[in-house]
């Protein structure tokens, strides 16, 4: 091995026996993947059709109204973030989120337990890698009421 062309620890793959292959998925336009976060560091690339990403970083979390841990839809919003209510919801309007639609050839970075809220535009396909776990966030999501023992 040429030393030259060693990672630093810092990249995307972070533990490449953590790495867990390529999965695709395919949407029919209109379908929602309702907002939450994941454990693990997400690479997502769109090979055709388009994709809404509504996303929000990890300190959102106390006004996104979550699902507690061991609930089955832990890490989920209880939000219905096509059509919120904000009476029911009162704090929700001060989640701060960027949106993004991505398209055939678009590259997507998602950190460890960045939130996301997803629209199928239209028929599409997109495939996704994932690569361990990093801690930057984990502060914000243990304010939240979530406790993970990753190594």
């Amino acid at each position: 091995e040429l030393p030259f062309f060693k990672a630093p620890s810092e990249l995307y793959i972070v533990k490449e026996e953590k790495q867990r292959g390529i999965q695709c998925r395919f949407g029919m336009e209109g379908l929602i993947a309702e907002n939450h976060f994941d454990s693990d560091r997400n690479m997502i690339a769109v090979l055709g059709g388009e994709r809404r990403y509504l996303l929000s970083h990890p300190r959102s979390c106390s006004n996104m109204y979550l699902y507690g841990q061991k609930h089955p839809m832990e890490r989920h919003s209880q939000v219905d973030w096509s059509n919120p209510n904000v009476t029911k919801f009162p704090n929700f309007p001060l989640v701060k989120t960027n949106e993004v639609v991505l398209q055939p050839g678009d590259v997507l970075y998602l950190p460890t337990q960045w939130f996301h809220h997803i629209v199928s535009l239209n028929l599409n396909y997109q495939c996704n890698t994932r690569s361990g776990y990093a801690g930057h966030y984990e502060h914000h999501i243990r304010r939240c009421g979530f406790r993970y023992n990753h190594p």
